[in-house]
Order: structure tokens, then sequence, then C-alpha cells
């Protein structure tokens, strides 16, 4: 069997002109196995119908695969030469011939060295696509950030509100100025509390050394 890929033809082909060949072979293989099975059939036949004839069932299989052996060898060298025809007259595309899908490439011809540096910019493109994407989950992840603390704002401003009406109900003025006194007389109990504990660490001190 032939070595050569012929990419061109299998483009064309929609398989390759060996795989071919190859199921080619594989069918006159097996019609000629076929047709040596209903041969020996037939003789086994007509000496059965023969009175007083001593040739034997294995002795006509040994004749049929001697006879079925150089008939394959036959067929092989025959094959190699159909092979190598059909390969070069009827599967092989001539090199001066270019496909319709191709012509793109004779009406904009380019190097090898212009098309790396195409497919060095396509993936300059694709890393800056996957960039731009990165960037844009990151984002989208930040918004939604935005929203749960925006949510959050939203129900603390609705207690301020609740806070301030109870104060507004029960008269005691205006809730951030009642929230700055309640501030400055929680700073102050916490100046009269740190106070008392240094007061009290001083007290189990003497007592120690007393």
């Amino acid at each position: 069997m032939s070595v050569d890929p012929m990419v061109y033809e299998t483009q064309f082909f929609g398989f390759t002109p060996q795989t071919c060949m190859l199921r080619v072979y594989i069918a006159f293989q097996d019609y000629l196995f076929e047709m040596m099975l209903v041969v020996e059939g037939v003789m086994l036949k007509k000496l059965d119908g023969i009175p007083g004839c001593k040739i034997s069932p294995s002795q006509i299989r040994k004749c049929t695969e001697k006879f079925l052996l150089f008939m394959k060898e036959h067929f092989d060298k025959l094959f190699a030469k159909m092979e190598e025809v059909l390969l070069q007259l009827v599967l092989n595309i001539p090199k001066n011939v270019l496909l319709p899908e191709d012509s793109a490439q004779e009406q904009y011809p380019y190097s090898k060295e212009e098309f790396q540096a195409l497919q060095d910019e396509l993936q300059q493109l694709q890393q800056q696509c996957r960039a731009e994407a990165a960037a844009q989950q990151a984002l989208r992840a930040e918004l939604e950030e935005q929203k749960t603390v925006k949510a959050e704002l939203e129900k603390i401003l609705q207690c301020f509100d609740g806070l301030e009406n109870i104060c507004r109900e029960h008269g005691a003025g205006n809730f951030k100025e009642s929230f700055a006194l309640l501030t400055q007389s929680s700073k102050k109990l916490q100046d009269v509390l740190k106070d008392v504990e240094e007061k009290s660490k001083k007290m189990k001190q003497h007592g120690q050394l007393m």
C-alpha cells in the first residue's frame, strides 16, 4: 500500500485514497475466498457421485488451499499494479489543480512568515478576549456585592427611620440629637467603667502587698 498521505486528495474526496484501495483489496480477497469454497463444494459433490473414488475431503481441502495460495499470490501482484494506476490516474489531484475552497489562497497568497505573524496576532487577540471575559466576570461579581451592601444599608436606614419615629412619638425630639447624646453618654460610661477597673486593679495590688 502507498504511504503517501495524499492530504489534498483526502480533502477533496472526504476519505484517504489508501483507505479506498484497502477496502477494494479486502472485498476482492473475501470474494476470492468465497469463490474457492464454492468450487470446493462443487468438487465434493461431483466426486461423491463417482463410484470407487478414493479422493478424501481432506485431500480436496489441501488442493483447494494450494490453489487459493497460488491465486492470492497472483492477485496481490495484479492488485499492486492496479493500485498504482488508480492512485496516479484516478484518485490523484494534479499539482496544478486548485480546489474551489482554496481559491482564496491563490487570490491572497502569503508567506510562512506572514502566516506565523497572523498566528501570533490571533493568539494575542485570544488572550485579550480571555482577559476581557475575566474582567467582565469580576465586574459582575462586584456589582452583585454592591447590590448586597445596598440592600443592607437600606435595612439600616429603615431601622433608623423607625427609631426616629419612635423618638418622635415619645417626645424625644430629633433622633440625630438623641443619638449623639446617647453616644456621649455611652462614652462617659465607658470612661467611668475604665476608671473603676483601674482602681479595682490598684486595690487588689495593694491588698496583695499587705
